[in-house]
């Protein structure tokens, strides 16, 4: 049966198990806070660093500072085949990756 419900990913145990979390804001947004840990790839930049991003070979969780520019980078990265998914605010990324290295 056809769900329009889709289960959440846990984001903490995909940073635990080696996920990457980029953050698609500016440099400048960026500096202002972000999670400690993440990359910063911002959105405009994202299509040109995609055999970096590739390399990675490991799920990529994006952000940003409400999660309209991580979705839709999120979808970016789905569409050239990597496994993404939208992290939202970099807050809550920035949490999820505290609570992972405190569960190791």
């Amino acid at each position: 049966m056809f769900s329009l419900f889709r289960k959440k990913p846990d984001f903490v145990q995909m940073i635990r198990e080696g996920a990457v979390v980029i953050d698609v804001r500016t440099p400048g947004e960026y500096k202002q806070g972000h999670a400690k840990g993440s990359v910063n790839i911002p959105l405009n930049e994202l299509g040109n660093k995609l055999a970096k991003i590739k390399k990675y070979e490991k799920p990529i969780i994006t952000c940003c500072a409400s999660g309209m520019r991580s979705g839709s980078a999120s979808s970016m990265l789905k569409s050239a085949g990597l496994d993404a998914h939208n992290g939202g605010p970099w807050h809550k990324m920035d949490h999820a990756m505290r609570e992972a290295k405190a569960r190791v």
